[in-house]
């Protein structure tokens, strides 16, 4: 490896920083002499903070930007976390590495109470996600749920001063900022299923970099990768993006996949859920969303998008 100097594309949020900051560490640590450097910038999906994510572009708002200065030489490689890349890349980019997956679970971050059980009737729960919100309503249909966009700090902060009763946030995000302390309940995956991804690590680069890729290389974790790549096929063969209620996650059990995907209504008042296992994320996956379209799920999203 000849290149001596990287640069890594990041949103100037804490979250962003620090996972960009952990990537910078861990390459230097893997090639000695090898000097690395941010560039941090403002995405859209920072700016436009008072509107869904599913009604103004969805979760690749985070990424366009970064994208555009890998396209254009401002940057080498970017990082994200997996959850908020899009099934499909745009031509031209990689994934080179998955990996560093920290607990899938999402976190009930609560003031009042002490679990998601405890919470009376009526209270407000913020999330940005429809996954958690029709999972969360699938159990409790009498909770109220409500968006709630910003960063980390942004979010608690609300919290905080009193406009919900509780948020729930990935905890992977809340442990890599030392906040693990803010968690009141870790929601088991079987009560609510993750985001394709959630959890992991990703970096970005571009296709054709092939001296970028082989610098990656050091850092990539076949089994996440392969339980992530399994997960996020069901999203690519359902042709579904963040604005649809869906849950997947894998994992590895004796040599063999285990993949679990649901889909829900908005409202949490049906399910549509899948099963399989195999040697193979393709396969895996395959069987999981045809099984999923079988059961009706091609027409739930058609209703969900008007078409």
């Amino acid at each position: 490896m000849t290149r001596q100097q990287i640069t890594i594309a990041t949103r100037q949020s804490k979250l962003a920083l620090w996972q960009a900051n952990f990537i910078k560490a861990e390459l230097e640590a893997a090639h000695p002499g090898l000097s690395v450097e941010l560039l941090g910038m403002t995405t859209d999906g920072d700016r436009w903070l008072s509107s869904p994510l599913s009604e103004v572009g969805g979760k690749g708002l985070f990424i366009k930007a970064l994208e555009d200065a890998l396209q254009d030489g401002r940057a080498d490689l970017a990082v994200h976390s997996m959850k908020d890349v899009p099934a499909e890349l745009p031509d031209g980019f990689a994934l080179p590495v998955i990996g560093y997956r920290e607990d899938v679970r999402d976190a009930l971050v609560s003031a009042s109470a002490k679990s998601l059980d405890d919470l009376p009737a009526g209270a407000l729960i913020g999330s940005s996600s429809l996954r958690r919100q029709s999972m969360l309503l699938q159990q409790r249909g009498d909770l109220r749920v409500a968006p709630v966009r910003g960063n980390v700090d942004t979010r608690l902060a609300k919290l905080d001063s009193g406009e919900y009763d509780a948020i729930i946030l990935a905890a992977a995000g809340l442990n890599r900022l030392g906040l693990s302390a803010r968690i009141t309940e870790l929601l088991p995956v079987e009560r609510l299923l993750p985001a394709a991804g959630q959890g992991a690590l990703g970096i970005e680069c571009r296709a054709d970099d092939a001296e970028v890729v082989a610098l990656l290389q050091p850092l990539n974790d076949a089994i996440a990768n392969t339980c992530v790549s399994a997960e996020r096929l069901v999203s690519a063969g359902l042709g579904a993006d963040c604005s649809a209620p869906l849950g997947c996650h894998a994992v590895l059990v004796d040599g063999e996949l285990q993949l679990e995907a649901w889909l829900l209504r908005e409202d949490g008042s049906a399910q549509i859920s899948a099963q399989a296992g195999g040697k193979s994320a393709e396969l895996v996956s395959a069987e999981v969303v045809a099984s999923l379209l079988g059961a009706g799920a091609a027409d739930w999203l058609a209703a969900r998008s008007g078409s």
